[in-house]
């Protein structure tokens, strides 16, 4: 019934921060991070078992970022599988329990959170573009 998901919209606004009037209250008249929980709010109202968040912190200032991430962790704490799709490398070591580097459609690395470093995840996203295409040599007259 529309009252009961009214109910549930009121709670997922509550549960997730998110900073609108109403329920009704335009989504492009939100802030980045609230339109962001917006989408993760409306995802969740299907129930599912794995979310898949492709850079939900793209363009979104650093406090809506850290309840972004504090949102991801507390769905997985809940037991979903939270596929967290990131450009930004800083970002790699806040979240994950596993990471994988994908590159030209294909895996490059995957790695455990604590055993992960930067250089690693450079190397495993742009070290096989450099060897697929070396550079050539100068010649010398």
């Amino acid at each position: 019934s529309d009252r009961r998901e009214l109910e549930e919209v009121k709670t997922l606004m509550r549960s997730l921060a998110i900073k609108a009037r109403t329920p009704q209250h335009p989504i492009t008249s939100l802030s980045g991070g609230n339109q962001q929980k917006v989408v993760v709010a409306k995802s969740l109202l299907t129930q599912p078992q794995v979310l898949l968040l492709d850079e939900p912190t793209r363009g979104i200032d650093v406090g809506a970022k850290a309840e972004i991430f504090e949102i991801m962790n507390r769905l997985a704490e809940q037991g979903f599988a939270v596929l967290f799709i990131s450009s930004e490398l800083p970002e790699m070591f806040v979240i994950p329990d596993r990471i994988l580097v994908l590159s030209k459609g294909k895996v490059t690395g995957e790695f455990v959170h604590d055993q992960v470093t930067e250089e690693a995840l450079v190397l495993a996203a742009g070290a096989r573009q450099q060897t697929e295409h070396p550079v050539a040599a100068p010649q010398s007259k």
